[in-house]
């Protein structure tokens, strides 16, 4: 590497998009108008979706001019990992790095909320400090932690552990073993699921989870039609609902 290098600018982004038929909040609700700015001056992007990137820099356009037309702006995707390949050794980044190695600012942005948070583009960002590439987040939204946030569970001690098994038998033992963990640390439980299995989640946890645990499901965060509900699950039990199939939902818990 010759010269200074360009900073990795993780970019927030908002959390509306592949929510069909959303009603997207103003962007000057969702992102600080520091974050518009230096966007609007990127040129160069590693992005989970190009496409859904190009849209987030269209509606930054028309708030905050883009310092070169959207046509001349470089998106590289992110490698996606094969599906069920474990074992397979780790994608080289470093070629997407080349921008910044060259002394070009980068912007990494992820589908949603912010970078690198329980979100793959970690990985650039490792690959990044090895390079010696400085990093900087810039603020945003965290569907995570506007979840926990808004679910009174504690804020203090909480894990995320991603998504649970689609099996029944071994999505129940995992419930019951986050459980435990969160009954004897005091810790709440995160967790995520594909939008479109969002009430078999709900299901398994109310059967699994015992009656005086602490429940919490934050659905379509920062839109107009996102929601917060915490009950304990026995109050979920008398009180059902039924959970959209087409919006993302952070499911937490907290046992007694």
């Amino acid at each position: 590497m010759s010269g200074t290098p360009g900073t990795l600018y993780l970019v927030p982004n908002t959390l509306d998009f592949g929510i069909e038929g959303a009603q997207a909040a103003p962007l000057s609700d969702v992102l600080p108008l520091g974050v518009l700015q230096r966007a609007a001056q990127l040129q160069h992007w590693v992005a989970e979706n190009a496409k859904t990137t190009r849209a987030l820099l269209k509606r930054v356009d028309a708030l905050v001019p883009l310092a070169a037309p959207l046509q001349q702006v470089s998106i590289v995707e992110l490698p996606r990992p094969a599906k069920g390949a474990k074992a397979a050794p780790p994608a080289d980044l470093r070629p997407l790095l080349a921008p910044a190695l060259a002394g070009h600012d980068l912007g990494l942005i992820s589908e949603a909320g912010l970078p690198a948070v329980a979100d793959p583009g970690a990985a650039l960002v490792q690959a990044a400090h090895a390079a010696g590439i400085p990093v900087r987040a810039l603020p945003g939204p965290s569907a995570l932690l506007l979840a926990l946030a808004a679910s009174g569970l504690n804020g203090q001690s909480f894990a995320f552990v991603g998504y649970l098994p689609v099996e029944a038998g071994a999505r129940a033992a995992r419930i019951r073993e986050l459980e435990a963990a969160s009954r004897r640390l005091g810790q709440t439980q995160l967790m995520i699921e594909t939008p479109y299995r969002n009430a078999a989640l709900l299901g398994a946890l109310l059967a699994q989870l015992k009656g005086d645990t602490r429940l919490s499901v934050s659905c379509a965060l920062a839109t107009p039609e996102g929601f917060t509900r915490s009950d304990s699950v026995e109050g979920w039990q008398r009180r059902p609902a039924a959970l959209p199939a087409d919006r993302p939902a952070v499911f937490a818990f907290l046992a007694a």
